[in-house]
């Protein structure tokens, strides 16, 4: 018997990993109302950024895990990344001057610990695109290290209605 289960919950593993990606998204907190549409007036970024402080200290507090607070200097190295990788059209870590990471949150007087940078192209809206990263190990492991304490986060939308996501976190 333990060797027919253990064979079911193996094929449901199985299957699990083979189901389309949308389908294996982590489940999200509740948003508070709806998320705002991907071309939001400059004057709502503070919104966007609040929100998605909550959702992410929401799901951090699932996981007793400590809350993040926002952090200008690591908002303003995310906002400047996104800005550069619309400039070179491709989502990746290192700036169009070799910058790492670490070198942009330093450019921006950040003298704590970086964590993680997670990125992304969508034409999504932020809860989508938070849900994207929640899905995956890697850049939901970014967002939920226990050491992490502070948050950047930061967009560029293009004309296209192409838009560019920064995230890193830091202590």
């Amino acid at each position: 018997m333990k060797h027919i289960n253990a064979v079911a919950i193996l094929a449901l593993v199985v299957a699990g990993a083979c189901a389309p990606r949308h389908l294996q998204q982590a489940p999200m907190a509740d948003p508070v109302g709806q998320a705002a549409p991907v071309a939001p007036p400059v004057d709502d970024s503070a919104v966007i950024s609040a929100r998605v402080l909550q959702q992410i200290n929401t799901l951090r507090g699932n996981l007793s895990l400590a809350p993040l607070s926002p952090n200008p200097q690591l908002d303003a190295a995310a906002l400047a990344h996104s800005r550069d990788m619309s400039a070179q059209n491709r989502a990746w870590h290192w700036g169009s001057d070799g910058s790492s990471p670490l070198d942009r949150t330093r450019r921006q007087g950040f003298s704590g610990h970086l964590i993680g940078e997670n990125i992304s192209e969508t034409y999504e809206n932020e809860i989508e695109t938070l849900s994207a990263w929640m899905g995956t190990r890697d850049t939901r492991d970014v967002i939920m290290d226990p050491a992490a304490t502070q948050l950047g986060f930061a967009w560029f939308k293009e004309p296209s209605g192409k838009v560019w996501w920064t995230l890193l976190t830091a202590n």
